[in-house]
């Protein structure tokens, strides 16, 4: 193929509205723009603007624009066209989580960011065409927010059984082979799809790293099929999705027990599918008028307030005491080396 002579931005507008015209075509000769400085530059800009530690070779942003960022692009560029490229390990750090646990976060060097940021920027418009409107997280345009309003609406629409889900370990589990069944659904580009098991393999047999810049798209291809199967649901389920992160409601009635079932049902199917385990000590369902009530999503508590001026009630959310307290805790710290001022 020749080489390119559009814009990156003309080119992901192009690559979305193919997608979304030609639900099943592959693409393919995608190679060539991977390769492209303007292509590494975004990536690279965008990873300096989200900041973050360096790799394990200790390099950071400071010292590459110091010796000459065109340089250090240039010398990417090529290793990437003679097919000379392989990524560095990572960097694992911990952090810890509730109960005493701790989530392990793998940190690429800057310089395999920037390929990652690259294939992202590549391969975001074909998905995002195929993406679920019930799936919130890490998608140009969506928030944590707005998965937030999507299950207060539904709790203030009545839907008052709650399916709260979660998955065990979703990061660390999903299946290489059947992540790469899923990515070549929508490409067929054999030097692309190599880079894509190339990143995943670097993780050992099972699981995709967190911290890298194409993990959150890969974890929302790894769920598509799911949203879309509780998305026909509509009208008796109110479902929302960010990340690994989601819940169901629906209606308290007979009727809405089934669904609710389904749904739990479902979502077990599909996630042992990739590989993935339901936690069957999280995941529940939550009748929330029952007196005392409540769940948790994206660091908000979700209850069942009734209203004493009438019958009707509403959804009360607030944050989640530990989300507080993290937030106080800093604020604390920065006044307390601020005192003098």
């Amino acid at each position: 193929m020749t080489k390119p002579t559009i814009s990156l931005q003309e080119l992901r507008t192009r690559i979305g509205h193919r997608a979304k015209s030609a639900p099943t075509h592959r693409f393919w000769g995608m190679y060539v723009h991977l390769t492209r400085l303007e292509t590494l530059e975004a990536s690279y800009l965008e990873a300096r603007r989200n900041g973050g530690a360096p790799g394990v070779d200790g390099v950071t942003f400071e010292a590459i624009d110091s010796q000459g960022r065109g340089e250090f692009l240039s010398e990417l560029a090529r290793e990437l066209e003679e097919e000379r490229y392989t990524p560095k390990p990572y960097r694992r750090r911990e952090i810890p989580k509730e109960g005493g646990k701790v989530r392990t976060i793998s940190i690429p060097t800057i310089r395999d960011r920037v390929v990652q940021g690259a294939r992202r920027l590549l391969l975001e418009p074909i998905f995002e065409a195929d993406f679920s409107a019930h799936s919130f997280g890490a998608r140009p345009g969506r928030s944590a927010h707005q998965a937030v309003d999507e299950v207060r609406k539904g709790m203030n629409h009545q839907k008052h059984l709650a399916v709260d889900v979660d998955l065990k370990s979703f990061f660390d589990t999903i299946r290489h082979d059947r992540m790469m069944e899923k990515v070549a659904r929508r490409v067929q580009d054999g030097r692309v799809l190599a880079l894509v098991k190339q990143f995943l393999k670097s993780t050992g047999g099972c699981g995709i790293p967190q911290g890298s810049p194409l993990s959150p798209l890969l974890a929302n291809v790894a769920l598509n099929d799911l949203d879309h199967a509780l998305g026909k649901g509509k009208g008796y389920l109110t479902y929302a999705r960010y990340l690994d992160d989601m819940v169901v409601l629906t209606f308290n009635s007979k009727r809405g027990r089934r669904w609710a079932e389904r749904a739990l049902e479902r979502i077990r199917e599909e996630a042992e599918a990739i590989g993935v385990q339901l936690n069957k000590e999280k995941t529940r369902t939550v009748l929330l008028t029952e007196k005392g009530a409540i769940f948790a999503f994206l660091g908000f508590e979700f209850r069942w307030k009734p209203n004493p001026t009438n019958q009707k009630g509403y959804a009360h959310t607030s944050p989640r005491k530990k989300k507080l307290t993290e937030v106080l805790r800093k604020v604390r710290d920065v006044l307390h080396g601020s005192r003098h001022l």
